[in-house]
């Protein structure tokens, strides 16, 4: 019997979308506003699912608390009020868009949880735009 347990977060961080091997016009032109030069920010919500088997013993999938720590440590601490391009090391060579974002996330938590579980990451840069990944 499988199950999925989720945890939803929240960061705020500022990124800019650039191609330095790209002139400004061409920049410009595919990333728009977001190839601001002084960044912009975004309001992100994550929501992290992870889906096993119920420990027979616990009950659990995993614990919650485990899993909010995890978040903390891999993602919030690291990325929260950051300036993705600059603070986070993944992103000095990697572009930060929500796809790159999420996929980084995911890396990060999946040395962490339990490999006998499957990981996957949904990351809301607004509203209305989010991306997912799950490794595959």
């Amino acid at each position: 019997m499988r199950i999925t347990a989720c945890r939803k977060e929240h960061f705020n961080a500022a990124h800019r979308l650039y191609r330095p091997d790209w002139d400004e016009a061409k920049n410009e032109e595919i990333f728009g506003l977001c190839n601001n030069p002084n960044f912009h920010g975004h309001n992100y919500d994550l929501v992290v699912k992870v889906t096993g088997e119920i420990d027979p013993e616990t009950g659990y999938l995993i614990d919650l608390k485990i899993l909010k720590d995890y978040i903390k440590q891999e993602v919030l601490l690291p990325f929260d009020h950051k300036n993705l391009n600059l603070d986070v090391e993944e992103f000095k060579n990697l572009n930060p868009t929500a796809e790159n974002i999420a996929v980084v996330i995911w890396q990060r938590l999946r040395k962490v949880i339990d490999k006998k579980l499957d990981v996957s990451v949904v990351l809301y840069e607004t509203e209305r735009n989010f991306v997912e990944y799950s490794g595959e």
